[in-house]
């Protein structure tokens, strides 16, 4: 039996262990999508020291409405230094439509969980180590998921889907040679892992640790190269990133509250198009609705709109300076479905909601709260 197996294995048990003790604290018992097919769903991490937690909403009309809490079998826990972006990244929960899983990190206990989404329920399959500590963020493509871990050295740990069980990739682990502490200092821990659109390449946000994009080559069984292709930033402090629909790169950069697009060649290169600043104060988080990208401003209490052009050019919206919504106290995740986008304020622990106009303008639809303050993962399904 080989080591990937016998790995999935055990996971296997735990997971059936923690079923069968409960680890769900409460779910909707009905309602629309009680099977395969999930509806449309938000959910939100808590990441609370005292037992990480996974909240789910329904969407409706842009309306969230309860539908369960989760318990992922494993602790949260807060970077040095943050004060309302408590894991300091972004994608440290991720849905997979494919796999109709939902992955998320637990930082406090150095492992990440993976749920079963069955209609509008989860269920927990798996809890891994993370293979490094204070695991941050998650990057999945196809039957791959790498997790950034952002304490110490850094360290990016591989995994792959085998009949709908989660295992790690032997050799996969690769450090990114940086001198963090155990919880890292907020500025200096990398802040985000991502795979291109072609699912060829692995990147990573250094954000003050060099301010660097780390793009590493994906080979055919999942492994990744020796080493990475360091990119400075065009700004200091790379943060958040997304792709648009031409494969460009969009990058936060929070040293300069600007959005940077760039070009990722085959060899892992960047290669900087435009940049442009909102005036506003620590712009980390970026998402992608309706054709416009939306960045939050956790030092503003703001949301900027931004429209990338058709040759990588970046213009803001409106007429107020990109400003395109307020909200409450440190806005910081994002996530969109469906005509609406989803604003986290960690500081207020909430989730605000709205709707994306024609335009690209954000409209209040209503918001959630009582989440509590240090919550930080958003994902829609």
């Amino acid at each position: 039996m080989n080591g990937r197996l016998r790995f999935a294995i055990a996971a296997a048990g735990i997971s059936a262990g923690m079923a069968l003790a409960g680890v769900s604290v409460s779910a909707a018992d009905s309602g629309p999508g009680s099977g395969w097919g999930s509806p449309n769903l938000v959910f939100a991490q808590t990441n609370a020291a005292s037992g990480n937690q996974i909240v789910a909403y329904h969407q409706t009309g842009g309306a969230l409405t309860f539908a369960g809490r989760y318990l992922t079998g494993g602790t949260g826990a807060t970077a040095s230094g943050a004060v309302v972006d408590t894991l300091a990244s972004q994608g440290s929960l991720v849905y997979e439509a494919t796999q109709r899983v939902l992955i998320n990190v637990n930082a406090g206990s150095d492992s990440i969980s993976v749920f079963g989404v069955f209609g509008n329920r989860l269920y927990l399959r798996q809890v891994l180590p993370s293979g490094g500590v204070f695991p941050d963020s998650v990057g999945v493509s196809g039957d791959l998921v790498y997790v950034l871990n952002a304490g110490g050295s850094g360290a990016l740990q591989g995994y792959q889907f085998e009949g709908g069980w989660l295992s790690p990739i032997p050799g996969s682990s690769r450090s990114l040679g940086l001198a963090n502490s155990d919880p890292p200092y907020y500025l200096d821990s990398p802040g985000q892992v991502g795979f291109s659109p072609s699912g060829r390449q692995l990147l990573v946000t250094t954000k003050a640790s060099g301010s660097d994009i780390d793009v590493f080559q994906v080979e055919w069984n999942g492994e990744l190269s020796a080493s990475p292709v360091v990119n400075p930033s065009a700004q200091p402090v790379p943060f958040g990133f997304t792709f648009d629909n031409f494969g460009r790169l969009v990058v936060t950069e929070a040293g300069t509250s600007s959005v940077t697009t760039y070009s990722l060649a085959p060899d892992g290169s960047l290669n900087s198009i435009a940049t442009l600043g909102d005036g506003e104060a620590a712009l980390c988080w970026i998402t992608e609705a309706d054709g416009y990208f939306y960045g939050a401003n956790a030092g503003s209490n703001t949301l900027s709109g931004y429209r990338v052009g058709f040759n990588g050019s970046l213009s803001l919206l409106g007429d107020d300076g990109g400003i395109v919504a307020s909200t409450g106290t440190g806005p910081i995740d994002l996530a969109a479905a469906n005509g609406y986008l989803y604003s986290q304020a960690g500081g207020a622990g909430a989730i605000e909601e709205f709707r994306v106009n024609w335009d690209g303008s954000l409209t209040e639809v209503a918001s959630v709260t009582g989440l509590g303050a240090g919550i930080e993962g958003l994902a829609t399904s």
